[in-house]
């Protein structure tokens, strides 16, 4: 029985290169966490998402990039982390210690540390559209659709669909049990297999549908 591709392989779809897995590319990240079939989407770049969609996360920061499985990235999606962030509990602004030459004396990182908003994590199954942005810190919840060049700096609910600068809910994508079932069901979490037998059901709008087949 076949089980779809193989969520190692860079590009999963043969003589289609734009589409790259991302869980293979963030293979010796100590400070990333990609679930399986997770892509990103782009006719030039598709193979550099952690360097060149993926800013300013830096390992002494120490935050945590979590991306959850069968999630989809359009093409020019941002992702910034908190080491672009600069403290801003003084009068500047201005990054005075990076630059040293006696700037950097009396600098204390734990100012800088302290505004840090934690790690970013997308759920499961969530499509984020061309050119949109995330900011550090979110949480996107499973199921969630980001709009094309939305600026994220909350975080989204499960099945939320956001849009703007900044991002605003414009609507669920499912009433409130229904989402509760889908997040109780949580068919990203079954076996491979599992999946691919039910496809049907995952891709469907008959939710009892999905409940036999959990």
């Amino acid at each position: 029985m076949t089980t779809g591709p193989d969520p190692d392989t860079l590009h999963p779809m043969p003589g289609f290169p734009r589409i790259a897995a991302l869980r293979p590319q963030a293979a010796g990240r100590e400070n990333v966490t990609v679930g399986p079939y997770s892509y990103y989407d782009d006719p030039e770049h598709a193979t550099e998402f952690f360097n060149r969609n993926v800013l300013h996360h830096f390992d002494f920061v120490g935050d945590r990039l979590v991306i959850g499985p069968f999630c989809a990235f359009a093409t020019g999606c941002r992702i910034v982390m908190n080491g672009a962030n600069h403290a801003m509990s003084g009068f500047s602004t201005y990054p005075f210690n990076i630059f040293g030459a006696g700037w950097k004396e009396g600098f204390d990182p734990t100012t800088w540390a302290a505004e840090n908003r934690g790690d970013t994590v997308i759920g499961a199954d969530v499509w984020v559209g061309t050119e949109a942005w995330i900011m550090p810190g979110v949480t996107i919840g499973a199921g969630a659709i980001i709009a094309a060049k939305a600026v994220v700096t909350r975080d989204v609910a499960p099945y939320a669909i956001v849009a703007g600068n900044p991002a605003r809910e414009i609507r669920r994508r499912f009433d409130d049990p229904t989402i509760a079932s889908l997040l109780d069901i949580a068919w990203w979490d079954w076996p491979v297999e599992q999946i691919t037998r039910n496809l049907d059901a995952i891709r469907g709008r008959d939710l009892e549908h999905l409940r036999r087949a959990a």
